[in-house]
């Protein structure tokens, strides 16, 4: 069976989702919810989760949480174990309750954060449980626009200091926000989720990608979203095109082939040494001195958009 990918480092930022066996019921009275919130809270001071947003729907939950210490596996486990633990008692049954594993997105959080939280607090909207989220106990929402105070293994700092300082004119600014969005007139951010994994723009995929992937080991055959991630045009494709472009016999030829080799091949630095003829290591030492030309001269930097173009690269 394909395997879910996690990254988990210091202070990662992700969307977490968890739904029911088969889609079943997770939340069967507000005592059950009452119940998962405790969850929430000894995540927040056993594990250090630092909760930004939640919502609790009748068969799955959404989060965005913060991980001061790496250990969202760690989290997860707590919650998703002990809230199942209670429902099976509570409930009189057994097994699974969860499908799954959760499914984590890590996302950046200063492009994505505010729009996630909109996304997450108008899903009692959209399911048509409620009119206006504000409408609907079962959210975070109520503490984002000053209804109630947040409780302390809650924050809304994050996400509301993207609308100014506190106060109370940045309630009613989140609120206008939000509201924005009921009716289905926003667009879903989770659409530009890449590889069912990341969300972020450019720099930030590049830099999950060369920091937590690559040199990386681990069962690519099983694990489908390592594949997308890393996928791209391979060396040898690379350099049949830069050969078309610029010929082989310039100085430049060789550079070029070897950074857009690193930066979009997803072959380990291993793999693309063996291929140059050359360590690993100076493939990532070569591919940054250029990277540092590319960035000074406008001239390398249309001939390399003009590559990628033909490579069919596209940025994410």
């Amino acid at each position: 069976m394909a395997r879910p990918l996690r990254i988990e480092f210091p202070n990662a930022f992700y969307h977490v989702t968890s739904r029911g066996n088969e889609r079943k019921t997770v939340f069967r009275n507000n005592g059950d919810r009452e119940r998962f919130l405790t969850y929430l809270e000894s995540a927040h001071h056993r594990y250090g989760a630092i909760l930004h947003v939640y919502c609790l729907m009748d068969n799955h939950y959404h989060l965005l949480l913060e991980t001061p210490r790496g250990n969202l596996s760690q989290i997860l486990h707590h919650i998703n174990g002990a809230y199942t633990t209670y429902f099976n008692i509570r409930h009189g049954r057994s097994g699974h309750l969860f499908q799954g594993r959760f499914k984590a997105i890590l996302v950046e959080k200063d492009s994505y954060g505010e729009g996630l939280s909109r996304y997450i607090h108008l899903n009692p909207v959209r399911a048509g449980l409620v009119k206006n989220p504000s409408e609907y106990r079962w959210s975070s929402y109520r503490y984002y626009i000053g209804k109630e105070r947040e409780p302390l293994w809650l924050t809304t700092a994050l996400i509301l200091g993207y609308l100014g300082s506190p106060g109370r004119s940045t309630y009613r600014r989140y609120r206008e926000f939000v509201e924005e969005g009921i009716g289905g007139k926003l667009e879903d951010p989770l659409r530009k989720v890449i590889a069912s994994t990341f969300l972020g723009g450019e720099e930030f995929i590049r830099r999950m990608r060369e920091e937590y992937l690559e040199g990386r080991k681990m069962d690519r055959r099983n694990v489908p979203s390592v594949r997308e991630v890393l996928k791209g045009p391979t060396p040898g494709e690379i350099e049949a095109e830069v050969a078309k472009v610029i010929g082989e016999d310039r100085p430049l030829y060789r550079k070029v082939c070897i950074y857009l080799s690193h930066q979009w091949s997803g072959w380990r630095l291993e793999e693309m040494g063996g291929h140059f003829g050359m360590k690993g290591a100076a493939v990532s030492q070569m591919s940054r001195r250029f990277k540092k030309v590319v960035d000074e001269d406008r001239s390398i930097r249309k001939l390399l958009e003009g590559i990628k173009k033909k490579l069919l690269i596209i940025e994410t």
